[in-house]
């Protein structure tokens, strides 16, 4: 009896952990895959739903036959794991700024090797043999001579994995990375350990203590399950350079809207189909009933652990998500206006009125009511500044002046009279304005005056978090490389963290993509480059010039010399130019160049390639003549 209740709690468990580690897989693939440490990490998690898929599978399947295929998927996962270690071991030592000479990068080359070597056995039957039944524990495949050699293999390449964990530990200086680095550390025991299949060598112990294997075994799913949430809570750091308090919100929502919810309600419907009788009818009834409940606990207990994560500074970070919530857009302002409209069209029994704002480029119309005649907005626009310049002072709270058929009446800022925010206009009623429809006037221009305003602040703030969304990525960024490698990334100079030809090419290919605008042009970290500070010198500090004026001078020296060709010669510089620089379709420009999108595709990379590594030797160059000039000066 306690032995079914703790194989049907492993067989929850097990599945569960497949689901976990499938969820933070697509996690890594998500968000930071860019980083090795994080693709290392979707290595490993791979390997894990490799085996607990294998293992889940196992423990239900019926037939001799698809046990023994499951059994042996589950060691695909299982051979791959000592390179997913070694290589996410590599991962960490480089990014505490110990990269490999050559000598790491070849063994886990040579691991890879054996590993494949390891996968072609497997259903040869050489790795391990065939299925074997134990009479109170569960099946398993028969241990083989090379059983014992994988082993040993399997053991050392984790002691290699775990002496460079240590080093990596040694190396880091800060007290949250450390203690992060520890968390992966820890959690790292879980796959390399949980996933082993110790009824191998332990069958016959199993089978003489079946309640302490099985015991163990819950023991042990429950620690895995634990653990990989944990090794993942400290590789979503590495390579983002989002705030702390963003990673854990992102992730925590992540995990209880993934694994959590999923697990509960695999747990439930469960539960009911092995009941049998009537209750097995409700499962899709209690699967649907679960998911929603998951759904609404999550949403509702939500606020209480992001506040958790918000430390310091609560009071502003609330301001600004109440300031995202609340947000007037334009859709928002044109459906206050048209109300706004209405209503003085009713007062007044017109059926012409309109808001336009102005700014630095003149009128814009933002609701009309009604078809406006006679209508020109160059004229309007000199009237207005005519009209506006001949008044005293600009406190005009029942002044409108005429233009042909309209009455218009300028709204000004109410805390500078000397900022003209847009003007309300209507058509001339017939008759005088009795008092009742002044004050109801005199109201409703208050009210399109208070929402032009605070459009105004708000383009405000926009043009300020514009200006400061460089710095603040910048700032986000050094701080991120400065959490594992801290002296290193400290020290260097403004700029100097982005001369790795992999993330310079990364850098190329975002901006490139936005080349006619976009945050991923105006907010590039190229920015930050040396070479970059003196373009927008040279362009007034705009940085969409700048770095699309440092794109184009890269991209001119990527050409041949010579007249303009379509040959071999220049099919980089083609793509380049009519790609990005005349932004043509790539159907259009496969067509061009007489090549397949495919083709194109693949040189366009390389392309790419060279354009990151022309801007790379431009920075070397704009920081020797730096130091030259600092050198003459001194």
């Amino acid at each position: 009896m306690i032995i079914g209740i703790l194989e049907t709690i492993n067989q929850f468990l097990t599945a569960g952990i497949a689901i976990t580690a499938f969820s933070l897989l697509l996690y890594a693939l998500s968000f930071n895959l860019k980083n090795r440490v994080a693709r290392s990490f979707a290595f490993i998690m791979g390997c894990v739903v490799v085996v607990f898929v294998g293992e889940a599978v196992v423990s239900v399947v019926d037939t001799n036959q698809g046990i023994e295929v499951w059994a042996r998927v589950q060691w695909v996962g299982l051979v791959c794991l000592p390179t997913a270690y070694l290589q996410i071991s590599d991962a960490l030592l480089a990014t505490t700024g110990r990269p490999s000479r050559g000598r790491r990068t070849f063994l886990i080359r040579l691991t890879y090797l054996i590993t494949v070597v390891f996968l072609v056995t497997i259903p040869l039957s050489v790795l391990v043999g065939p299925l074997v039944f134990e009479e109170n524990v569960a099946p398993h495949l028969e241990r083989t001579p090379l059983a014992w050699v994988f082993s040993v293999y399997y053991m050392l390449s984790m002691v290699w994995a775990w002496i460079n964990f240590a080093r990596a530990y040694k190396r880091t200086v800060t007290t949250s990375s450390r203690r992060r680095m520890a968390y992966l550390i820890g959690g790292g025991l879980a796959p390399a350990l949980g996933s082993y299949p110790y009824l191998l060598f332990g069958a016959g112990f199993a089978n003489t203590h079946p309640l302490l294997f099985w015991g163990v075994a819950v023991l042990s799913n429950i620690l895995v399950s634990v653990l990989i949430v944990i090794m993942a809570y400290s590789v979503a750091f590495f390579g983002v350079p989002w705030p702390d308090r963003v990673v854990k919100r992102r992730l925590v929502k992540w995990v209880m809207r993934g694994p959590v919810t999923a697990s509960t309600v695999l747990t439930a419907s469960t539960i009911m189909r092995r009941a049998g009788g009537t209750l097995a009818a409700f499962a899709p009834v209690v699967m649907v009933g679960t998911l929603l409940v998951m759904e609404y606990m999550i949403t509702m207990l939500a606020p209480i652990w992001e506040r958790m994560f918000l430390g310091g500074g609560q009071e502003r970070l609330k301001l600004i998500q109440a300031l995202e919530e609340r947000l007037l857009t334009t859709s928002d302002l044109r459906q206050l206006l048209e109300a706004v409209l209405a209503a003085v069209c009713d007062r007044l029994q017109v059926e012409e009125a309109f808001v336009a704002s102005v700014d630095f480029q003149g009128l814009e119309f933002l609701v009309t009511m009604g078809e406006l005649d006679d209508f020109q907005e160059k004229k309007l626009s000199d009237k207005m500044s005519q009209v506006i310049g001949q008044q005293e002072n600009h406190d005009h709270e029942y002044n409108y002046f005429d233009w042909g058929k309209y009455w218009l009446s300028p709204l000004f800022k109410q805390d500078n009279p000397e900022i003209l925010l847009g003007i309300l206009g209507m058509r001339r009623p017939d008759q005088d304005l009795d008092e009742e429809q002044q004050e109801a006037l005199f109201v409703l221009r208050q009210r399109v005056s208070q929402a032009l305003e605070d459009r105004y602040l708000q383009q405000q703030v926009f043009t300020s978090l514009q200006d400061l969304a460089p710095t603040i990525n910048r700032l986000q960024r050094l701080r991120a490389v400065a959490r594992y490698d801290g002296t290193n990334a400290l020290i260097a100079p403004n700029g100097e963290i982005a001369l790795e030809e992999g993330v310079m090419v990364d850098w190329v290919k975002e901006a490139l993509s936005d080349y006619w605008g976009g945050p991923k042009l105006s907010e590039s970290p190229l920015l930050q480059l040396r070479v970059m500070q003196r373009a927008l010198d040279e362009h007034e500090g705009v940085s969409v010039k700048a770095v699309r004026a440092i794109l184009k001078e890269a991209i001119e020296k990527v050409r041949p010399e010579g007249e303009r060709k379509f040959t071999l010669e220049w099919i980089l510089y083609n793509i380049l130019e009519l790609k990005f620089l005349r932004g043509r379709k790539v159907r259009d420009v496969a067509k061009r160049l007489a090549m397949s999108e495919a083709n194109l595709y693949r040189k366009q990379k390389v392309a790419i390639e060279v354009v990151a590594k022309t801007i790379m030797e431009m920075e070397h160059q704009a920081r020797a003549e730096e130091a030259n000039e600092n050198g003459d000066q001194e």
